[in-house]
């Protein structure tokens, strides 16, 4: 976080997801199902999913009210339960980043 940042501030989420190209449509609906548990949790914003066209890699963008929430939201045990399949089915590489510019037509 910048100086400017704190521990309260909104956070992005990006989180790529790997899985074999034939499990890709199974890792998605893992991941809507994760997502259903995270928007009842304190904090959550919103949240997508975007699939690859490659078939091998599903992106997952959702925005947390803070860090904080973010972290506590990771060791909720319904968020722990519904993540052992995506383990089965994926690797993945979650990263937090500021909100930043917006850019539209």
């Amino acid at each position: 976080m910048t100086a400017d940042a704190t521990a309260d501030s909104p956070v992005v989420l990006i989180n790529i997801f790997k899985c074999d190209a034939r499990r890709q449509e199974e890792l998605i609906e893992h991941l809507a199902a994760l997502a259903q548990v995270q928007r009842a949790l304190p904090g959550f914003v919103s949240g997508t999913l975007h699939r690859g066209l490659n078939g091998r890699v599903v992106a997952n963008h959702a925005v947390w009210s803070s860090a904080t929430d973010w972290k506590i939201m990771t060791r909720h045990p319904q968020v722990v339960a519904a993540m052992e399949p995506i383990l089965a089915l994926a690797t993945f590489e979650p990263h937090l980043y500021e909100p930043g510019e917006v850019v539209e037509a």
